[in-house]
């Protein structure tokens, strides 16, 4: 039988590509479409669109390690088969939704499905031999940056013509994406690594305690919640201080976010490939991590707009630390595992995601407000930095401690896959 990796590596790419391009394709029109129905208060409006990207996280946390528990009992397949279904439907909800109460419905349902990373990266980890796990995992980044670029310039240009379009256009790509899986999507976990579901196991925290099992894993998992904290941070100040500090307007915004897509999909999706291989995985993260810190640094200092986009450029080759973190993390458990792991590292990224937009929004309300002791519009990017930082030293501190499994080639005597 011919090996499925390609095609499937291929299917999941288009999959978390959809992900993340479904949530770009509503990021420009969900405030207008729930403003219209609020009567056009504004106010009241900001708030529920709030509570609306909090419910979604919340589901992301509760049940993506569920969705990964059941991808270790069931296989990938189904669950990724089965997420993709509910997703069109949930597009196809909010296109219809009449009133508000079913946005919320819509929400719960999106973050459920949009769970489905977790199988996805499972997936990735069980069709990849160990020694190309972490540059694969460099696909995760370059499907979000192509998403990131194509969803927000799709959602504003269809959105102009109808509110309500981009609903439908997310609904046809994500079920044209499910038939074609159904059809040709092999299932990557094989037989005897299945595992029982337990819901010990797949509850959130059992899940997260559940770490504590794999003292290296625990270790590189922390380093990581802290590096997301930081950059779920960059995400909520992005438009408020760009727009504060340079006066850009929504144009220039967009053009920036194009750039981080571009620049993610090319270093996460080609160039870590290459890089990570000849570096070795710990010094990929210890450069990453430095260079993504020295960004966060360059963000809070430019005095002009322009520099920001050298900037940008400089800070995308950061992107190797990711993946080359996420590749040792995967190296690390059983076949049978890597949906529950991968599941609980979903879940942190939720809890970061939830979170790390209050501190940095916090703190750059203060230092911009009249209470400050000096005036410091970059506060929140030198956070995020510190942050970085210590995500550096938890990760490298980890591996001094607990030395990562060496590579082994697949099918050697005696070795099982992925270990």
């Amino acid at each position: 039988m011919p090996s499925p990796r390609k095609p499937a590596l291929g299917f999941i790419f288009v999959t978390l590509f959809l992900d993340i391009l479904g949530i770009g394709l509503i990021i420009p029109i969900l405030p207008k479409l729930v403003t219209a129905l609020q009567g056009g208060n504004m106010a009241a409006a900001s708030h529920t669109v709030g509570l609306l990207a909090a419910l979604y996280a919340l589901m992301q946390f509760v049940f993506a390690p569920i969705l990964g528990s059941l991808s270790d009992h069931y296989g990938r397949r189904p669950v990724i088969l089965g997420s993709l279904f509910g997703s069109g439907l949930d597009y196809l909800l909010l296109a219809f939704a009449p009133n508000l109460g079913w946005f919320y419905v819509g929400r719960v349902v999106a973050g459920i499905t949009g769970a489905n990373i977790t199988a996805a990266t499972a997936y990735i980890a069980d069709v990849s031999p160990p020694e190309k796990r972490a540059a694969n995992f460099g696909l995760i980044g370059a499907a979000f940056g192509l998403g990131f670029i194509a969803g927000p310039a799709l959602g504003g240009l269809l959105g102009s013509h109808d509110l309500r379009l981009p609903f439908f256009v997310a609904a046809g790509l994500t079920l044209a994406n499910w038939l074609y899986g159904f059809f040709v999507l092999p299932e990557s976990l094989a037989p005897e690594n299945h595992r029982p579901f337990s819901w010990a196991r797949a509850n959130p925290v059992s899940s997260l305690a559940a770490l504590r099992h794999h003292p290296l894993v625990l270790g590189l998992a922390i380093s990581f919640f802290l590096l997301n904290l930081a950059n779920f941070g960059l995400h909520a100040l992005w438009v408020l201080y760009t727009d504060h500090r340079y006066g850009w307007t929504p144009s220039q915004v967009g053009w920036s976010l194009a750039i981080v897509g571009i620049t993610a999909a090319i270093v996460q999706g080609g160039l870590a490939r290459r890089i990570i291989p000849a570096l070795g995985e710990v010094r990929s993260i210890t450069i990453g991590y430095l260079i993504g810190a020295l960004a966060f640094v360059g963000y809070g200092l430019a005095t002009r707009g322009w520099m920001i986009y050298a900037i940008l450029v400089f800070g995308s080759l950061g992107g190797i630390g990711s993946p080359a973190a996420q590749g040792l993390i995967s190296r690390q458990v059983a076949d049978n595992e890597q949906g529950a792991i991968q599941g609980a590292l979903t879940s942190l990224g939720s809890i970061a995601g939830f979170t790390g937009p209050l501190f940095s929004t916090a703190l750059f309300g203060y230092f911009i407000g009249p209470r400050a002791p000096f005036h410091l519009p970059g506060a929140g990017f030198f956070l995020g930095a510190l942050l970085i930082l210590i995500s550096l030293w938890v990760a490298l501190r980890t591996l001094a401690q607990h030395p990562p499994k060496a590579l082994v080639p697949r099918g050697e005597a005696g070795v099982a896959p992925g270990h």
